[in-house]
């Protein structure tokens, strides 16, 4: 008998799952991230670049901003916060700390907050800092050590806490070997809770020494495929997003599971997503009066009495030949089990078996958890994938999936890809057509090598990330507008229309060449009209009627699915056949009892 509990889930446990994935069982993490993004206010941090660049203040501000409109998007109830060091004015919890100015507790982002950052961008920004703030001394210490105190003043559970330090002062305190020795000791402390430290440092003249100071205040990688200390400054806006972009997220792994290699031999891996399907969030019901969140809550009551049923008063129920057959909910959960949630080794095959159409969804990667593995990749070197069977979760089917192994890749200093093993899920001889492939004209030599001609024309390099959703980006633009209060959001460009009049004069005659090989003389597409329908609406297709031993041949050779619905419907109502539903199984469920009997 199944409990209340596990009939009835708690509403207040909010599981945040994309259409389509596949959720890792037993494993998941709770609780809000968390990230404070600490801030050099001194005056080198607001001297313009050459040939008119951004300062490195003004950088930080926009790339502050990019992060906060991302949160308010993608996760609005992570918590953010915004500190500034070396400034002339303090403004703190109990102003503790000198020369430490809190601009945004540790809170989740809104819209009046990008609108303060926006107040503090370009010029007009940098003379309100100075208005507000100010420069002054440096003591990274205090401003560790606030830090410190705006996470221990929140009292909701937080799954990840990141600190990012943004300065271009390789040594902060000039020397000063007592503020130093009280800052890597604060940091040490931060590390020990928990927090995880990361250097944004910025453009220096003449260089920015790591090994003066900052080696010592920030945390080390995380695991082999965290991003360490990067020993090149940030120059462009681009890179230093790109750099707090890849540490902004703590690296999750989709979920773990055991690898069988065999009798004995279990190793554990974790699945990770690299690349996911861009969706529009779901959307939120509101409460009309209050514009606050609704929850729903489900209950199942009797239809005769209105008493509330427990999770023992219901069954679960499937008509079979026009029999409905009764089980409870324990037994359906046994039949639905297949096997233990993990990967199992089935066996090898060669790398040319694995064909381009096997490719039917997104892969996943594995990367083994454990550090005794070390010939990840003698499968790459013997040029073979690995054939193994997947089961996610203990109430999925299993799938095959083959696991084509990876080396590391790294995009400048940094790692873009860890090695591992791309799984790639392979179709079931089902989920293959053949399809009934239509006569047509066949087209000449001549008009052959004239197409290749246009298709040499307009051949360009490809790249995915050139071609942004129109929809989703309009979709977002809206939700920006709505929440930054703007009069109209900001207008988009679709990537994905066609540059016509580039094609035209890169192909200059050729598609006149084309028209006159294919075409007749008189043919002229904008001068054909629509055939007009009949009177009395569209025509009915005949209909296809189908003979007692037809059927009952389809019967013996067990081929009634290739027929189709309306064909079985026309065919229970040649023979008087009563049926209970309309699907194609139950259709031919009653045909069979019918030509049975």
């Amino acid at each position: 008998m199944a409990d209340w509990d596990a009939y009835y889930r708690n509403e207040d446990d909010e599981v945040e799952q994309e259409e389509g994935e596949e959720s890792a069982g037993d494993y998941k993490y709770s609780g809000r991230d968390s990230l404070v993004f600490l801030v050099d206010a001194s005056k080198e941090m607001f001297v313009k670049g050459e040939d008119g660049e951004p300062s490195n203040f003004d950088m930080t501000m926009q790339c502050v901003r990019s992060v906060y409109t991302s949160k308010i998007i993608s996760s609005d109830k992570d918590l953010v916060a915004l500190v500034f060091y070396g400034t002339e004015q303090s403004k703190n919890p109990r102003n503790s700390f000198k020369h430490v100015y809190v601009y945004h507790d540790l809170d989740s982002p809104g819209a009046r907050r990008v609108q303060d950052i926006d107040s503090l961008r370009g010029e007009k920004g940098a003379q309100l800092a100075a208005e507000t703030m100010g420069s002054g001394e440096t003591s990274l210490g205090d401003a560790l050590w606030c830090c410190s105190n705006l996470y221990s003043d929140i009292k909701l559970r937080l799954s990840h806490k990141r600190l990012m330090i943004f300065t271009c002062r390789d040594d902060p305190h000039g020397g000063d070997g007592t503020q130093d020795r009280q800052a890597r000791t604060k940091a040490a402390d931060l590390k020990e809770t928990g927090v995880v430290i990361d250097l944004m440092h910025l453009n220096k003249p003449g260089g920015f020494d790591v090994s003066l100071f900052f080696c010592d205040v920030v945390s080390p990688p995380e695991d082999d495929s965290e991003l360490g200390l990067q020993l090149e400054p940030c120059g462009k806006l681009e890179d230093l997003q790109k750099r707090v972009r890849a540490k902004e997220m703590k690296k999750r792994a989709q979920s773990r599971l055991t690898f069988s290699m065999g009798e004995g031999m279990n190793i554990a891996v974790g699945l990770y997503v690299l690349a996911r399907t861009a969706t529009k969030p779901p959307a939120v019901r509101l409460y009309r009066e209050t514009n606050e969140p609704v929850r729903t809550k489900t209950r199942l009551f009797h239809t005769q009495n209105g008493s509330l049923l427990l999770p023992s008063d219901t069954k679960r129920a499937q008509v079979y030949g026009n029999k409905q057959i009764v089980m409870e909910k324990d037994e359906v959960d046994e039949i639905k089990k297949f096997d233990d949630p993990g990967l199992v080794l089935m066996g090898f095959k060669p790398m040319d078996r694995l064909k381009l159409h096997h490719h039917i969804r997104p892969t996943f990667y594995i990367i083994f958890l454990s550090k005794q593995i070390t010939n990840h990749f003698s499968p790459l070197e013997k040029n073979v994938f690995a054939l193994c069977k997947y089961t996610p979760r203990r109430n999925s089917p299993p799938r095959f999936v083959a696991l084509v192994p990876q080396r590391e890749v790294l995009d400048g200093q940094a790692q873009a890809v860890p090695p591992g093993f791309h799984a790639i899920f392979l179709p079931y001889a089902d989920d293959i057509r053949t399809l009934d492939v239509h006569e047509c004209p066949t087209a000449s030599d001549e008009q052959v090598q004239k197409m290749k001609e246009i298709v040499h024309k307009l051949r360009f390099k490809y790249r995915s990330d050139a071609f942004e959703n129109p929809v989703l980006q309009q979709h977002y633009r809206n939700l920006e507008a709505l929440a930054l209060d703007m009069l109209a959001p900001e207008a988009i460009e679709d990537f994905t229309m066609p540059k016509v009049q580039m094609m035209d004069e890169r192909l200059g005659p050729l598609v006149q060449e084309f028209k006159d090989l294919v075409y007749p003389a008189d043919y002229n597409p904008e001068g054909k009209t629509a055939v007009k329908r009949k009177p009395g609406g569209a025509d009915k297709k005949p209909k296809v009627e189908i003979s007692e031993d037809e059927l009952r041949t389809h019967m013996q050779k067990g081929t009634l699915g290739k027929l189709t619905v309306p064909v079985l419907k026309d065919a229970c109502k040649q023979f008087g056949v009563r049926t209970t539903g309309t699907k194609k199984q139950e259709l031919i469920d009653a045909l069979i009892a019918q030509l049975s009997t």
